[in-house]
């Protein structure tokens, strides 16, 4: 089979090859999926360059998550079955960006109906984030005003539309026009293009002066130091991570004069800590998808296999040069 490789740390244009491998077996409790369609995310870009979380030996495929047909099972397999359209995440070092791709079947879920292939395959990773963090971990309610940083971005552009469909209003952070009409197409009632306007600002002007209940921050530094300007009493930061490469180091005498809290979310964490809330998210995102509240909006679909595109694709997240979810299918 095809499989895009990386046998060296660096950055994915220089270090993503496509090759030729074996196809991988299904054992005791996996599924062996053929890829029909695999988003581009940043955990991809931090793979190649060797700053991810999780460090798989060299070589391995990246590709955190995928949309894909089961085409075979291991022993003691119940969740899946052979023709089944499914997405969820694969395990590395054997990662989407290939044809074929093996899955834990703890992380095998459902495809949606409602979405196809490349917008069911960008339903994992990012709209299980924002929905954690919304309604686990701060406790999202209709009537919130949600501030969400690099909010065109994977777990940005969820957490919009999960804000909208809890009944908020939305803010939504972005970096240039291109991005700020895309946010606008999520349904973000103000957008705020931070290379040209001060976000704190605009959120203490469109709120009266009250600020944000909730703040979705996967960006981190300058993101999340504006944030604290602009936080309503009461309200919740929720850290994401920290794509724009610094951490910050908060001051909390700050959080107790403002009384504000500082929330994290930490996603894979529940898979070991309660995997049974992970299959109520998929449930809950399926009806939001099946009721029309849910749709991830693709910017590229480009090809899996073919080309340069996935080298290339990936790249240009890592510039953060994309605007919307990129994929690539098969």
């Amino acid at each position: 089979m095809k499989a895009w490789r990386v046998h060296e740390l660096g950055e994915p244009r220089d270090v993503l090859t496509l090759e030729d491998v074996p196809e991988p077996t299904p054992g005791e409790g996996q599924v062996l999926v053929r890829t029909l369609a695999a988003p581009a995310n940043f955990p991809d870009v931090l793979l190649c360059r060797g700053k991810y979380q999780i460090t798989p030996p060299l070589p391995f495929t990246p590709g955190v998550e995928l949309c894909g047909e089961v085409v075979g099972v291991g022993a003691g397999v119940t969740r899946a079955a052979v023709g089944d359209r499914v997405v969820g995440t694969p395990v590395l070092p054997g990662g989407a960006f290939a044809e074929f791709a093996l899955m834990e079947q703890g992380n095998v879920f459902p495809a949606p109906q409602a979405l196809d292939d490349a917008e069911a395959a960008a339903l994992t990773i990012g709209y299980q984030t924002a929905w954690f963090a919304l309604h686990r971990r701060t406790q999202i309610a209709a009537g919130d005003v949600l501030l969400v940083h690099a909010a065109a971005g994977g777990v940005g552009s969820a957490a919009v539309q999960l804000g909208k469909a809890a009944g908020a209003t939305v803010i939504g952070v972005v970096g240039g026009p291109e991005k700020a009409a895309y946010a606008k197409e999520l349904g973000a009632d103000l957008v705020v293009d931070r290379r040209s306007e001060d976000f704190v600002a605009a959120v203490k002007e469109f709120t009266g002066g009250r600020g944000a209940d909730i703040v979705f921050d996967p960006v981190g530094g300058d993101a999340y130091a504006g944030s604290t300007k602009c936080i309503a009493f009461e309200g919740r930061i929720v850290v994401i991570g920290f794509a724009g490469g610094t951490i910050p180091q908060p001051a909390l005498n700050h959080a107790l004069i403002k009384n504000y809290s500082i929330v994290g979310l930490h996603w894979g964490l529940y898979q070991a800590k309660n995997r049974a809330v992970i299959d109520d998210c998929h449930t809950e995102l399926t009806r939001l998808a099946d009721e029309g509240l849910l749709r991830p909006l693709i910017g590229e679909r480009l090809a899996l296999t073919g080309g340069t595109d996935v080298a290339d694709g990936v790249g240009r997240l890592g510039d953060g040069s994309t605007v919307g979810r990129l994929v690539f299918l098969r």
